[in-house]
């Protein structure tokens, strides 16, 4: 009976995709804000309601 071990692989992102990654989680974080906190549409608005008082954004 024999036994293979496996190096292990590297997981994770390379130093050079970092700033897109990063840039990408911006993006994304802000039209999620941008969303929930400035959208007009009432749908939008009730259901970020509670969630925009709790964190002190106005919305009124």
């Amino acid at each position: 009976m024999t036994t293979q071990t496996l190096a292990p692989v590297a997981a994770g992102t390379r130093s050079s995709e970092r700033p897109v990654v990063i840039a990408l989680a911006a993006m994304l974080g802000l039209g999620l804000l941008f969303m929930a906190g400035f959208s007009p549409a009432i749908a939008f608005h009730n259901a970020a309601h509670d969630f925009r008082h709790t964190q002190n954004f106005p919305c009124h």
